[in-house]
C-alpha cells in the first residue's frame, strides 16, 4: 500500500519525453539505411533531452515519489549514453543498435516496474502500461541479439523500440495527470483524513511485524 502523498509534480515532462522518443522513431524510418551518422545525431539529441527531463522530474518529485531514485538513475544513464553518442557520431553500424538496444531495454524494465507501481495508486489501466513495457523489452532484445541484421531491419526494430518507449511515456503522463487532478480536487479535510488513516495503518502494521 502506497503512502498517501502530495500530487506528482511536472507530470508533463513525461509527455515531452514521449513525444521526443516517438519523433526519434519516426526519423529513424525516414533516414536512408546508410545514414548512421545522421541517426546517431538524432538518437544522441533525443537521449540527452529525455535524460535531462527524467533527472529534473526525479529531483522535483523526490519528496512525493517513493521510488524516485530509480527514475534519477535512469535519467543519468540516458544522459550519459546521449553524451557518448554525441562524442562519437561516426559510431559503427554494429555498435549503434547495441547502444540503442541496451538503453531502451533499461527504459522498458523501468516501464514494467512503473506500471506495477502505479497500480497501487488506483490506476485501472496499468495493464496497458505493463504491456507496452513488455513490447519495449522485446524490441530492444532483437536489437541487442541481432546487431548484424540487414540495415533496413535494424532501422525498423530501432524505430519500433523508440516509438514503444515514447507511447509508454505519453500514456504514463496521462495517468499521472489524472492522479494529479484527482488529488488537487480533494478538499484539505479529505487529504488529511486519508493521510491520517494510512499513518495509523502503517503504524499498526509495523507494530505487528515488531
Amino acid at each position: 500500500m502506497k503512502r498517501v502523498k502530495r500530487s506528482v509534480k511536472h507530470w508533463y515532462l513525461h509527455l515531452i519525453i514521449g513525444i521526443v522518443l516517438i519523433l526519434a522513431g519516426i526519423l529513424a524510418f525516414s533516414y536512408p539505411v546508410g545514414s548512421y551518422v545522421a541517426l546517431t545525431i538524432v538518437f544522441s539529441i533525443s537521449f540527452l533531452v529525455a535524460g535531462v527531463l527524467e533527472i529534473v522530474f526525479a529531483i522535483t518529485n523526490r519528496k512525493v515519489m517513493e521510488n524516485w531514485g530509480w527514475t534519477l538513475g535512469l535519467g543519468i544513464l540516458t544522459t550519459l549514453v546521449g553524451l557518448l553518442l554525441v562524442s562519437n557520431p561516426a559510431i559503427s553500424a554494429i555498435s549503434l543498435p547495441i547502444y540503442i538496444g541496451f538503453m531502451l531495454m533499461f527504459h522498458s524494465f523501468w516501464a514494467i516496474g512503473s506500471a506495477i507501481d502505479i497500480k497501487s495508486y488506483g490506476v485501472h489501466e496499468w495493464g496497458w502500461l505493463l504491456f507496452i513495457g513488455i513490447l519495449g523489452v522485446i524490441f530492444s532484445f532483437f536489437l541487442i541479439r541481432n546487431p548484424l541484421f540487414g540495415g533496413k531491419t535494424i532501422i525498423i526494430w530501432t524505430g519500433l523500440a523508440l516509438m514503444s518507449s515514447g507511447v509508454f511515456n505519453i500514456y504514463m503522463a496521462m495517468k499521472m495527470r489524472k492522479i494529479h487532478k484527482e488529488w488537487e480536487e480533494m478538499s484539505e479535510a479529505t487529504k488529511f483524513k486519508l493521510e491520517e488513516a494510512q499513518t495509523l495503518y502503517l503504524d499498526e502494521l509495523n507494530a505487528k511485524k515488531g
